[in-house]
């Protein structure tokens, strides 16, 4: 199969839009990511996470999200392919860079191939969730969103289980974080927002009503939650309820790279 046959449209944005603007449409669509255009012109990609790295940026603490610009936090995440590249070499260029792929024809933008993309097309993968899953990084309801928001961006992560006595009682996404944000930055004083932001904790802006899988969910399943709930990740539970590992839509892409390459 070649990325022509699973491409999608982009969804784009201009360099000189706001970051609110982004987020506005990411929330409408439904996405992590847009791609970031200056005319015709392609400049990078915006995602969840690199708003997250801007808007707790504190040398802009006081600045609305309405006042920074996407150019701000457009990344170099993304690789260029021509249509017929196979889809096995999407995976692993995908793999290799963390990224995603934007299909060009004569430098003309075609489309792009996300991991929601990928994960479409999995038919017969073999497995279960324990054989895929990393091993959990966590934190607490009440550790501060600074703090959560240092250990995604230290470890390139998405989202964080929040274990309370031992329980799973919620999960904090970049997603999360970017919207706690944007909506402290828009209704805290100026004078008020790096104390306000600092104090925020975990618990204040966590999903509580948390999807996982257990170590024995086949990966097919896993694929069907994730793709059917469009959430980037899912905790894993052993059959005595304790958190034991995470599964993100990078952790399969990893695994069918894996898979690929021993084929070859």
């Amino acid at each position: 199969m070649k990325v022509k046959n699973i491409m999608v449209d982009p969804i784009l944005v201009h360099k000189s839009d706001t970051i609110s603007h982004a987020m506005e449409l990411m929330d409408k669509l439904d996405t992590r990511r847009l791609l970031v255009i200056n005319g015709s012109e392609l400049l990078g990609v915006i995602t969840m996470r690199s708003i997250a790295r801007e808007l707790g940026t504190w040398k802009k603490s006081n600045l609305p999200a309405s006042s920074l610009h996407v150019a701000t936090a457009t990344t170099d995440a993304f690789t260029k392919v021509l249509p017929d590249t196979s889809m096995e070499d999407a995976i692993a260029l995908m793999d290799r860079t963390g990224g995603i792929v934007v299909v060009t024809d004569n430098s003309k933008v075609q489309g792009w191939v996300t991991p929601h993309e990928i994960l479409k097309t999995i038919r017969a993968v073999k497995g279960y969730a324990a054989e895929i899953m990393n091993e959990p990084i966590t934190v607490g309801a009440n550790d501060r969103v600074a703090h959560a928001r240092r250990i995604m961006l230290d470890n390139d992560i998405g989202r964080l289980p929040v274990i309370e006595n031992g329980d799973l009682v919620g999960i904090i996404t970049e997603r999360d974080i970017a919207k706690g944000m944007k909506h402290f930055r828009t209704l805290v004083p100026d004078n008020q927002q790096v104390e306000r932001i600092r104090n925020l904790i975990v618990g204040d802006i966590m999903t509580r009503d948390v999807k996982y899988v257990r170590t024995n969910t086949p990966i097919p399943d896993v694929v069907s939650l994730i793709l059917n709930e469009n959430i980037g990740g899912v905790p894993v539970l052993n059959l005595r309820d304790e958190l034991v590992g995470v599964i993100s839509r990078r952790g399969i892409i990893k695994h069918l790279a894996l898979m690929n390459s021993k084929r070859e």
